[in-house]
């Protein structure tokens, strides 16, 4: 039997529309099936009507990049015998693989139910989650958001890459729900043998696999790729043992490495993109690639900021991510965004943060026909605004500056926040 429920506000506001006085949806069974006026809805459907007066009713938001298992880091680098005390890029990465050599399997699955709820209660109702352990796809089975599972691949060593690969095909196509699908995330250039750069792209063609690829994170990463000189060839390379893998610079950019490579497709999700140039962005461009930002995560980690400008010129497609909780301070991309706002004024709008946490995200990870706008066919995702000031002038402005999430719904239920996973 189905049900049938009305949710209305003073507003109604969509990516890429102008906001909708007294806007409504009717939601059936989980599913949008008509918005408009409160008025119109009313006199062609008598079912319960639930209002929120002095609220705008906004898509749930959609986080393009995360990696949630890392959601306890905080703690667990607190209880670690290691010094963690990163100066630069390179020391981020080799302190994060000692603490995580510390951890066991147990660990991750409260990790990842903490992330979902983190996100849940702070509007986001989807996610592009890097899955490291193919295992731990389980516990998104049963999760409320909506998104798309990357599982990660990396490695120098024929063995081990090869074996990372099998688990992240036997887990890509078994552990997908109807709102939950699953992807392929070669970590970065300087991670992956560049021999296995194009077995990637057979696998990904032929099994119908999206991809989602750290690029040009750093300059440490285009100092390697070029000529294998830097911090990453001196002291990363050593630490996992893979200094018999070098002697075989690109010399190329990133971009240029994986364009020759064929990952660069319009399934292709570019995470980062801090030192691309000029020529780096022609690539993107031309091959239809959508890069998500993470803002905040280059700002801790001190890696400088995306040429948003220069993205915006070329019309590339753009998303919001936060990264994880090992380089970020909240899973909120209601902080990501009023962030981005705040460091690119001259380049990025409220319409823009909009659309990169909706639209732009839901397009990324090829997840639009489930999510990303409040429209008829799409899941009633949605978040419940208020306090952003009574009356009609600049609307959108003032809820992306100063709304107040009051309440989260996901498949037109109101979220009811869980007990919180504590790190043991």
């Amino acid at each position: 039997m189905s049900e049938e429920i009305i949710y209305s506000a003073s507003w109604l506001i969509n990516p890429n529309a102008p906001p909708v006085a007294g806007g409504a949806l009717l939601v059936r069974n989980g599913i949008i099936v008509a918005t408009g006026p409160l008025s119109m809805l009313r006199r062609s459907h008598s079912v319960p009507v639930f209002d929120f007066p002095g609220c705008a009713l906004l898509p749930g938001f959609i986080n393009a990049h995360t990696h949630l298992e890392l959601t306890h880091f905080p703690s667990w680098k607190l209880r670690s015998p290691v010094n963690y005390s990163p100066r630069r890029f390179t020391d981020w990465i080799i302190q994060l693989i000692k603490i995580s050599r510390g951890l066991t399997a147990a660990e991750y699955p409260p990790s990842i139910c903490e992330g979902v709820r983190m996100c849940l209660e702070s509007g986001t109702t989807a996610i592009g989650d890097v899955v490291t352990n193919p295992a731990m796809a389980e516990n998104y089975r049963h999760s409320p958001l909506a998104g798309r599972l990357y599982f990660e691949l990396l490695g120098q060593d024929p063995g081990f890459f090869k074996s990372k690969l099998a688990a992240a095909l036997s887990a890509a196509q078994h552990s997908g729900t109807n709102s939950i699908f699953n992807g392929l995330s070669p970590h970065s250039p300087y991670t992956i043998g560049q021999e296995y750069l194009p077995v990637i792209r057979d696998v990904s063609v032929s099994n119908a696999l999206p991809l989602s690829i750290h690029l040009s994170e750093s300059r440490s990463e285009a100092h390697f790729l070029f000529n294998e000189t830097g911090d990453l060839a001196s002291e990363f390379y050593p630490f996992v043992g893979w200094e018999r893998f070098l002697g075989h610079p690109a010399r190329c950019s990133s971009t240029e490495l994986l364009d020759r490579c064929g990952l660069l497709t319009p399934t292709t999700l570019a995470v980062h993109c801090v030192h691309v140039s000029v020529a780096d962005a022609h690539i993107i461009k031309s091959r239809g690639v959508h890069v998500a930002l993470c803002p905040r995560s280059n700002e801790l980690l001190d890696v400088g900021r995306a040429p948003v400008a220069l993205f915006k010129k070329f019309d590339i497609p753009l998303a919001l991510g936060t990264d994880s909780l090992a380089s970020n301070n909240s899973l909120s991309l209601w902080d990501e965004l009023h962030f981005a706002l705040e460091i690119f004024p001259d380049d990025l709008t409220e319409q823009d943060v909009l659309c990169m946490v909706t639209t732009g995200a839901a397009a990324a990870l090829g997840i639009s026909a489930v999510c990303g706008s409040l429209e008829p066919g799409k899941r009633a995702d949605f978040q419940l605004i208020g306090q952003y000031g009574g009356d009609d002038g600049n609307v959108l402005q003032r809820v992306m500056r100063e709304g107040i999430l009051q309440e989260v719904f996901v498949a037109g239920k109101q979220y009811a926040p869980q007990r919180r996973q504590q790190p043991d």
